[in-house]
């Protein structure tokens, strides 16, 4: 007896394409505008974190530091995916209110993306102060191989031989206040790339977390976990060794004269 095909995975399926292309298979201009504003993250909250982080574990180097950013990153983007997959087998949470939340989940797996990646940075000393700087970093990182050598033409050197030399040259020219040339170009570049790549891994995501009876979860949490991993590898590859000593900003940061402001960041665990 032939199996019959659920007529639910079907329907999500074409809301999750609905809803990021239009009728001629383009992805939607809102969709780009979302996922860019996704990567797009301020060095102050950057350094926050990093300082919370910091009193949590006063005596802790480096590397240790960017283990607990590693742990904190990979438990928040799994624990995002399952939690927004769960949500398909709730009544009355229907296929396109699901694929909404998927959206949502989208968002929330880059912007913990861009502060592991940014955070990861400031720990190799460096300083990401221009916004538009750090998500074109952010977006490289993601893009792996292909990204860090698009970085390492900004000053004129290929960073294909990789290590801690090519990552602190393009890693300088990030870090530096005034226009560079050439950037504009470069960035347009990593965006066009990182857009036709997200959308390809994530439509497959969007669609998994949509699928309902409680599959979604365990489709959600797994390929974010995939997905998490990677940009761990990549961000790695790209940064090279951890530093012996935390940069000099940070080393100072973890005295009573840096207490936060608020509780921006919410509960870090």
């Amino acid at each position: 007896m032939a199996k019959r095909s659920n007529p639910a995975v079907r329907i999500a399926q074409e809301s999750a394409h609905n809803a990021l292309f239009d009728a001629d298979g383009k992805p939607k201009p809102g969709v780009h505008n979302m996922l860019l504003k996704a990567v797009e993250i301020q060095r102050p909250l950057v350094l926050a974190y990093i300082r919370r982080l910091q009193r949590k574990h006063p005596k802790a180097t480096a590397a240790q530091l960017a283990d607990i950013l590693e742990r904190n990153y990979l438990r928040a983007v799994t624990g995002g995916g399952a939690v927004v997959g769960a949500t398909a087998v709730v009544p009355g949470v229907g296929t396109v209110a699901s694929l909404g939340l998927s959206a949502a989940a989208t968002v929330g797996f880059l912007e913990a993306t861009a502060l592991y990646a940014t955070s990861l940075a400031e720990l190799h000393g460096i300083r990401l102060t221009n916004p538009e700087k750090a998500s074109t970093m952010v977006m490289a990182i993601m893009l792996g191989e292909e990204g860090t050598a698009l970085l390492g033409t900004l000053s004129g050197q290929a960073a294909a031989g990789g290590g801690v030399g090519a990552t602190k040259h393009w890693g300088n020219v990030l870090s530096k206040s005034l226009p560079m040339p050439g950037f504009s170009s470069i960035r347009n570049r990593i965006q066009k790339a990182f857009l036709k790549n997200l959308l390809k891994r994530q439509g497959t995501a969007l669609f998994g977390r949509a699928l309902p009876f409680g599959i979604g979860a365990v489709v959600g949490g797994a390929g974010n976990l995939v997905m998490g991993r990677a940009v761990v590898a990549n961000a790695k590859e790209a940064f090279g060794p951890m530093p012996d000593t935390l940069p000099g900003e940070l080393r100072a940061a973890g005295g009573p004269d840096n207490q936060l402001e608020g509780n921006t960041l919410g509960s870090q665990r």
